[in-house]
Parts: structure tokens; C-alpha cells; sequence
């Protein structure tokens, strides 16, 4: 197993300096000039200049892209005299438009989006496997008919009409105060006020996802049980918990978790969608408003980065349990 994870870590340390690499010279090439980006239109080109060299841009590509590394570790320094700004470790960059460092700008939207993601994912994944299991064990009576139909409806509504008619309908009912919506409050300070913010966006992500699950799980029991060693199982006298339990679910499950993790992960590099109607300031706001509004291309470059190292870590993660629950994923 030691073997396993050390070369599934090697292989992740290695794509996660790939994908560094590739976003830092995507952005490096974009036929647009950031520091101009950062002044008025009467910009001058002694300004211009001026700003080129306070972002470090003034220096070759792979010397700003060492430099961003460091300051990933160490933290970073934009200007020098009264014009010196500090980031701390890890330093993504300075965002001129919000005059601040990306870092906070992204520690701001990381909880929200993180609360928004971790509750949807638990309960799609409650939601949808207990569906799947029941339709699969409830073949062809109202247990199945009833979960075919909330697959149905799960899958065909797209989440931006979903979300808007639950918050027309929580706003009618008076179940939530428009005020409140997009307020960030923490779990550990005020649990209330936490789940009354996100409940209803859980929902919403919820829905299609759980739709999904409840769709797979039901095909990879009904394909399971009919297996040579379930029917073995069952010769032998074991009882149908015991079979669910032991043998059916930990090999129906197993393709699960893979997607589970790049669903997850996908939900971390930003909800864009839910976060816009529910107006939660988290990370899929923040890139939209970079892209659309401020072109700001630090927030850009780092919000990427993190969306790509969610995904990249997600695989670590869904390899490290396929290893766990099938044990021949760790041969070779």
C-alpha cells in the first residue's frame, strides 16, 4: 500500500506542476497587457511602464513564473518604497482592481464555497445511494416507479430553474429573509444562522446530482447482485443484510467514488450557478465577476489554478479509496 500511495503522490506532485505551468503560460501570452489594465484610460506610458515593473512583469516568462512559485511558499513583494506591497505566503498575486492580495480575496470565498459544496455532496450522497439501493432491491414496484421519477425530474430541470423556483418558493413561504441571503456566518458561531444560509442551495446542487447517483446506484446493484459470487452467498445461507452489506454494496459502489470525488471537486472550483441566484459571494462569484466585470487577471489566473488542483487532488483522493475498497487497483 506504502507503494501504491508514494507513486500516486509522485504522479499528482508532478501533474500539479504540469497544470501550473500550462495555466501560468496561458495567462503569460493572452494578447493583453495587465498593466495597462491596472490604470485609466489617460494612462500615460511612463504609468504603463511603471506598473509593468511593480507587477513584475518587466522580467521573462519563466522568471515571473519562478517568482509566483516562490511567492506561493514565501510570500511575495509588489513595488518598492511607499509603494511596496507585502502578500503572505501562499501569494497568488495582487488584484489593482480590489486593491488587495488575491489570497484574501480567495480566502473571503473559499468557506462559502467549501459550505455550499461539503453539504449538497452529503446530502446528494445520502439522497441518491439510499434511492438507488432501495429501487434496485424494490425492482419494478412503487419504490422503483417513484425513484424513476425523481430521476426523471432530477435530471431534466437544469439547476438555474430549480434554484429559482425553490427561492421563489422559500421567499413566498417567508422561510428565508432576502437581507440575510449571501451573509456569511460561521458554522462554529452561529450553526442556525449557517444551515438557514445554505439549506436551500444544498438543495438546489442537491437535486441533479442526487437524480444522477440515484440512477447509478441502482443499475451497478441490479448488475452486482446477479453476480456468481452473490448467488454463492445466498446458497450459503446469508441473510440479505449481510449480502448488502458485504459483498453487494462494496463492489457496487466502488465506481461511485470516483465520480463522487470530481463531482466534489468540480463543486469547489466554484457553483457558479447556485452561488449567483442564492447571491453567495464564493469562489464561482468571484471568477465571474473577474472575468465579466473586472478583467482581472490575477483572480483569473489564481482561481484556475485552485480549480485545477481540486480536480488533480480529487484523483488522488477516489485513487487512494479505489485502492482501499478494491485491493487489485493496488497491483502494478
Amino acid at each position: 500500500m506504502l507503494k501504491f500511495l508514494a507513486k500516486r503522490l509522485s504522479a499528482t506532485i508532478v501533474v500539479l506542476v504540469l497544470v501550473s505551468v500550462s495555466v501560468f503560460m496561458i495567462f503569460s501570452f493572452l494578447p493583453i497587457d495587465p498593466a495597462r489594465l491596472t490604470c485609466g484610460k489617460g494612462c500615460s506610458p511612463t504609468v504603463i511602464e511603471a506598473n509593468r515593473h511593480r507587477l513584475g512583469l518587466d522580467v521573462p516568462v519563466q522568471v515571473q513564473y519562478g517568482r509566483f512559485v516562490k511567492g506561493i511558499f514565501v510570500g511575495r513583494t509588489y513595488g518598492e518604497g511607499a509603494a511596496r506591497l507585502e502578500c503572505p505566503a501562499p501569494a497568488f498575486g495582487y488584484s489593482f482592481n480590489k486593491h488587495e492580495c488575491v489570497t484574501q480575496l480567495v480566502g473571503e470565498a473559499f468557506p462559502i464555497t467549501f459550505s455550499l459544496a461539503i453539504g449538497a455532496f452529503i446530502l446528494w450522497l445520502l439522497l441518491g445511494i439510499s434511492l438507488g439501493i432501495v429501487a434496485a432491491r424494490r425492482q419494478g414496484k412503487w419504490q422503483d416507479k417513484t425513484a424513476t421519477a425523481f430521476v426523471l425530474v432530477g435530471i431534466s430541470l437544469p439547476t438555474f430553474v430549480s434554484g429559482i423556483l425553490i427561492l421563489i418558493l422559500v421567499l413566498k413561504l417567508g422561510w428565508i429573509n432576502p437581507i440575510d441571503m449571501g451573509r456569511w456566518v460561521s458554522p462554529f458561531t452561529n450553526p442556525v444562522g449557517w444551515l438557514k444560509n445554505f439549506i436551500f442551495p444544498w438543495i438546489t446542487l442537491a437535486l441533479i446530482f442526487a437524480a444522477t447517483y440515484t440512477r447509478f446506484t441502482r443499475a451497478n446493484v441490479i448488475e452486482t447482485s446477479s453476480e456468481d459470487y452473490i448467488r454463492t452467498a445466498r446458497a450459503k445461507g446469508l441473510s440479505e443484510g449481510v449480502i448488502l452489506r458485504k459483498h453487494t454494496l462494496r463492489a457496487a459502489l466502488a465506481p461511485i467514488v470516483t465520480i463522487a470525488g470530481l463531482d466534489f471537486a468540480g463543486l469547489l472550483g466554484g457553483a457558479i450557478i447556485t452561488e449567483q441566484i442564492y447571491n453567495l459571494p464564493g469562489l464561482g462569484r468571484l471568477s465571474l465577476q473577474a472575468v465579466l466585470i473586472d478583467y482581472d487577471l490575477p483572480t483569473i489566473l489564481a482561481t484556475t489554478l485552485l480549480a485545477a488542483t481540486f480536480y488533480v487532488v480529487a484523483n488522488l483522493v477516489v485513487d487512494i479509496l479505489y485502492a482501499y475498497i478494491d485491493p487489485r487497483v493496488r497491483v502494478g
